[in-house]
């Protein structure tokens, strides 16, 4: 790989020859199945194993990427008897980071076998610390891997830890999140009445919805039409993802296949001059809930987009939104009304480079949504 002006970083090696002696290696296709026993063990306690589905899904996402290579993918311990006993899924993604292109590894999930793998979960955790990766990042890490992140030379970014709500239709909005907590029975049917209340309450305080300026449009597009701006307006930041057209087509493709999110599709921003100042990648499912992976824009348009896009989606129907916080956006979600932000997990970066951690502190990163596992089976399906 070649990049005209800027220094193009390999992801170090993920097993050095002491690793192998402790049993570390990289994950190979042969290690699914016990891959698979491990992931759904830790997180799947309570419904039966997926499968030969999940077991499918893992080659494909940890294996078939554009930039993958054995030394920036997932990895297990073995525990010298042929058993593995614990593993790190890891997807690589091409990142800009500062002056360097890096391959970055993605953690997606850390997973062991209880007391019998506690030895090489821990081997596991020293090798991801801050001073063997160039980039590696979770943005789904519980309160205790944060901890042995930090503890590891790591660092936290509050912000993209927050996930943001803004509700359109607040009756129907609490019947949703009612039926997700407590699995509220009849919610299909119960909708179009929440709905009526919906319409009243938006007549008593039409403020409550929100407008896009006057002249300015949103249009809906495919999908791939996020890449075509994806570089022009990020480029403000150090940190942002470098994806090939490859790479990116790729993690489209995967996105898709996430039909609990429901469909995905792509807004552009257009003002009243017809210039494109923005866009948005967006899932919306039949329960009427838009869930947003990634806002672009031009700089200083952040409100402008941001009240287009949610403009848009009121009108199309939906009953609320959400996405990930960024840094660059807080001022305009704050003007927004019946928005809210709540914690969703923590999101984390370990590095060995001090101008990418300083970078990354300040607030000077585009990630999240597509660059992150938002989109991922492995949270909402398996």
């Amino acid at each position: 790989m070649t990049t005209t002006g800027l220094k193009t970083v390999s992801s170090q090696s993920t097993v050095t020859a002491a690793d192998a002696a402790a049993g570390i290696r990289a994950m190979r296709k042969g290690d699914i199945d016990a891959a698979e026993t491990l992931f759904s063990a830790a997180f799947r306690k309570k419904t039966p194993p997926a499968g030969s589905e999940l077991r499918a899904y893992i080659a494909s996402l940890f294996f078939d990427s554009p930039p993958y290579t054995t030394d920036n993918g997932s990895i297990v311990h073995d525990d010298g008897n042929g058993n593995i006993d614990s593993a790190i899924f890891a997807l690589p993604m091409t990142f800009h980071t500062v002056d360097r292109t890096t391959v970055a590894r993605l953690l997606c999930a850390f997973v062991s076998s209880g007391a019998k793998g506690a030895l090489g979960a821990a081997r596991l955790a020293r090798n991801v610390r801050a001073t063997q990766q160039d980039m590696c990042f979770s943005d789904t890490s519980s309160a205790t891997s944060a901890d042995h992140c930090i503890a590891a030379g790591g660092i936290i970014l509050p912000i993209q830890s927050l996930d943001w709500h803004r509700v359109f239709q607040p009756v129907a909005a609490l019947a949703l999140r009612l039926q997700k907590r407590i699995n509220l029975p009849g919610i299909d049917l119960m909708l179009p009445l929440c709905r009526m209340f919906d319409t009243a309450l938006a007549k008593w305080k039409p403020g409550f919805r929100p407008v896009g300026e006057f002249g300015f449009q949103c249009k809906l597009e495919e999908p791939s039409a996020f890449f075509e701006h994806i570089a022009r307006m990020t480029r403000r930041f150090a940190i942002r993802p470098e994806w090939t057209k490859t790479e990116f087509d790729w993690l489209i493709e995967k996105a898709k296949l996430n039909r609990k999110l429901g469909k995905l599709q792509c807004g552009i921003v257009e003002d009243r001059q017809g210039t494109v100042i923005g866009a948005f990648l967006f899932f919306g499912n039949k329960k009427r809930v838009a869930t947003v992976l990634n806002i672009l824009c031009q700089p200083g348009k952040e409100l402008d987009v941001t009240r287009e896009m949610f403009a848009f989606l009121n009108i199309a129907g939906y009953a609320t939104s959400q996405g990930m916080a960024q840094p660059f956006l807080m001022n305009a979600l704050g003007r927004q009304r019946l928005m809210s932000f709540r914690h969703r997990g923590y999101f984390c970066i370990s590095t060995r480079h001090d101008d990418l951690k300083q970078a990354a502190l300040l607030g000077d990163i585009y990630i999240g949504g597509l660059a992150s596992e938002q989109w991922s089976r492995m949270l909402t399906d398996f």
